[in-house]
């Protein structure tokens, strides 16, 4: 096992590099990407970088030339013949040759395109323009190469004990988490912590210990590269990038109003089986389940991202009941700012009531909160979204306000468009 804290005090970028390879990433990148390679080669697309927790001036903790260092080398990689192997032999979900040859050997010329960076009032500026298909692929390692250079920036000044100590508190508070959870019963959890995690190293090593610990409850991780090192399932569905896109692309408002739809309806075209699990929250999810057509209700399931879970998941079970379905049939994917006690809430309300699925993210691999001076090592909650599509800007909603973005008369006419009326603040945790 790799001895985390002698590596974080001997490494330097050149022999541990943030991003080691194109499929580290995760896995609902590559299933967007071939239904945007499909549908919208020639789309043109702007993605941000955004930090939510404004408190935390990131441009004054990571050097430029450290960032510029990381970007850089991501633009070197490209997918090996065994990453390709992988990618085209190994099954997923079920399914073999899940991606066509068309669209892996489009993976295998695929570089990363350019990137514009900026300070301003102590935050970093980054985007990303060009081809959807192409930007859409920095969203991840732009987010992992931020987060660990923040984490490097802490580490840096400290020594190897205390570095081994910090690492040997981090350890015993994960496997605290999994004991906790073998305690509440049987749960299916997923690794979703590569946007925001403390390291690859650390990510891998989580992986590592969710395998031994919780068995068969551990579904895998949305990390590919991982997945595919430790031999376990890449998980990802789909994000709010899809409908985000295709909303601005719409050119009325009821071509505005069926975009959400149009996604689910591609969607199905390329994939099945328990990759039919709708996002609804990007315009509300209220609004959505209301305006849904018939079919939708027989997918096979939902992912509640931010609305209030316990909430989300009542709504869903009327909503199916009303429909002819029956919820102990559908699978409801939990992911917004989980850690193990939400999940032991969560799991009481609708054990045996729902197929139940957990996406742990950043408080599984970033959760060093209380070991460093000052909280420097606390994670925060920094995203990397499209903001604009052809020229034409970009909303998000969601059934929390403050996740909403985009120009604020285009959130009033979506808001109008989409029938979403007054909606409760949650703070955006990570």
């Amino acid at each position: 096992m790799t001895d985390i804290a002698a590596r974080v005090y001997n490494h330097t970028w050149k022999i541990d590099p943030i991003i080691r390879s194109v499929l580290d990433t995760d896995f609902y990148k590559l299933l967007m990407g071939q239904t945007i390679f499909r549908r919208h080669p020639t789309v043109k697309v702007t993605f941000g970088l955004h930090n939510r927790t404004t408190s935390v001036r990131v441009a004054d903790i990571v050097d430029e030339g450290a960032l510029r260092e990381q970007l850089d080398h991501v633009r070197s990689l490209s997918l090996t013949r065994g990453e390709s192997t992988w990618l085209r032999g190994n099954m997923f979900y079920g399914k073999r040759q899940m991606f066509s040859p068309e669209y892996i050997a489009w993976l295998e010329g695929f570089r990363f395109p350019p990137y514009h960076l900026e300070k301003r009032d102590g935050q970093y500026e980054l985007t990303f323009e060009g081809p959807w298909i192409e930007t859409s692929m920095w969203e991840i390692p732009a987010l992992a190469v931020i987060n660990e250079l923040r984490s490097r920036a802490v580490l840096k000044d400290m020594g190897k004990f205390e570095l081994q100590i910090l690492y040997a508190r981090a350890m015993a508070r994960v496997w605290e988490k999994v004991e906790y959870l073998r305690s509440i019963g049987p749960v299916s959890i997923t690794d979703f912590g590569t946007r925001r995690r403390h390291g690859f190293l650390w990510q891998d090593w989580c992986v590592q210990a969710l395998t031994e610990g919780l068995g068969t409850g551990f579904l895998g991780t949305s990390n590919c590269l991982i997945a595919m090192r430790r031999e376990v399932e890449a998980i990802g569905t789909n994000a709010h990038e899809l409908p985000m896109v295709y909303a601005a692309l719409a050119t009325s408002d009821a071509e505005l109003r069926r975009a959400p739809y149009q996604v689910l309806a591609d969607w199905q075209e390329d994939y099945e089986g328990n990759l039919r699990v709708m996002l609804p929250d990007t315009y509300g999810t209220t609004g959505f389940l209301a305006h849904a057509p018939d079919w939708v209700a027989r997918w096979t399931g939902v992912r509640i991202d931010s609305k209030e879970p316990v909430e989300g998941g009542e709504e869903m079970i009327r909503w199916w009941r009303a429909r002819g379905q029956d919820p102990a049939d559908k699978l409801v994917i939990f992911s917004d700012a989980l850690d193990v006690k939400e999940v032991a809430r969560i799991h009481a309300a609708f054990d045996g009531r729902l197929r139940m699925g957990f996406g742990w993210g950043t408080l599984l691999t970033n959760d060093f909160r209380g070991l460093a001076p000052g909280g420097a090592l606390d994670p925060i909650s920094i995203v990397c979204k499209v903001v604009s599509a052809n020229g034409r800007p970009t909303v998000k909603l969601s059934d929390n306000p403050t996740k909403a973005m985009g120009p604020p008369d285009e959130i009033a006419r979506y808001k109008k468009t989409f029938e979403v009326g007054a909606q409760e603040a949650r703070p955006a945790l990570v």
